[in-house]
């Protein structure tokens, strides 16, 4: 799933072995609510940037929580064993608030994974058709690892991303979607509820004239990633379809209201 910290609705095949204890190494806030923990993994297999894993916190009285996460960056190789996750917390929560607020570097946790083979992108991919990276929210964080992807590889592939976020403060990784080192990256970031002075967009969520404007036309046979909570996931899916996109070249991963 992405980083809102609620189970995931979408499918969870493609799970490469069971449980492993991770420590966590390094991690940095990307807002004032979402924090990115580097936890290093041994005997860890890798990942595709749109995979998840599954995070399990032990309590004392042997009570577990488990939730899952998308990584936020792709396996690096000069750091094969880490993994890149990063966390909304969620208020009310029971694993978020401590993942964003508490968890100590140095501190283990269990990981499980990685998790999905549908929601994936990978350099060369589909021989190099456009890609549409339709963003709600937190669920920008697995979008987000495919723009690393393709950067980390060279890769030329058209990318057009579409991003809606409730306001600036809220937004997440501004420097990989609009700064110098984009190599044919195209990025939109929209506000819903409050933008900047100098927005170029009135506040307001992504309409058919947006996605028709900004997004790739459907005769080019872009493949679509959508991520972000359930109704943005269907709203964005029914204005694809309506613009003559086909099913099978979009994929979606959604997430639903949680306490955690």
């Amino acid at each position: 799933m992405t980083t809102s910290d609620v189970p995931r609705l979408g499918e969870r095949s493609a799970v490469a072995h069971g449980w492993r204890t991770a420590t966590l190494v390094d991690a940095w806030h990307e807002t004032a609510t979402a924090r990115t923990l580097v936890l290093d993994v041994p005997t860890w297999p890798g990942l595709r940037a749109g995979q998840h894993v599954d995070l399990r916190l032990t309590a004392a009285d042997g009570y577990t929580a488990t939730r899952a996460y998308s990584a936020s960056a792709p396996t690096d190789p000069a750091h094969p064993t880490h993994v890149q996750v990063t966390v909304q917390r969620v208020a009310g929560g029971e694993v978020s608030p401590y993942l964003v607020d508490d968890f100590p570097v140095g501190a283990g946790i269990e990981v499980r994974g990685p998790v999905g083979g549908w929601f994936v992108w990978e350099p060369g991919a589909a021989g190099g058709a456009p890609v549409l990276l339709l963003a709600g929210g937190s669920g920008v964080t697995p979008l987000v690892a495919m723009v690393r992807a393709r950067r980390a590889a060279g890769d030329r592939t058209p990318f057009r991303v579409l991003y809606s976020v409730r306001m600036p403060t809220d937004a997440m990784f501004l420097d990989d979607l609009t700064g110098a080192r984009l190599d044919g990256v195209e990025s939109d970031v929209w506000f819903t509820r409050a933008a900047p002075p100098d927005a170029p967009r009135a506040v307001g969520r992504i309409g058919l004239r947006d996605v028709a404007q900004h997004g790739w036309p459907a005769d080019l046979a872009p493949v679509c990633y959508v991520c972000g909570p359930t109704a943005f996931v269907e709203a964005m899916t029914r204005l694809l379809l309506v613009l003559g996109h086909e099913a099978r070249a979009i994929r979606a991963e959604r997430f639903g209201p949680s306490t955690d």
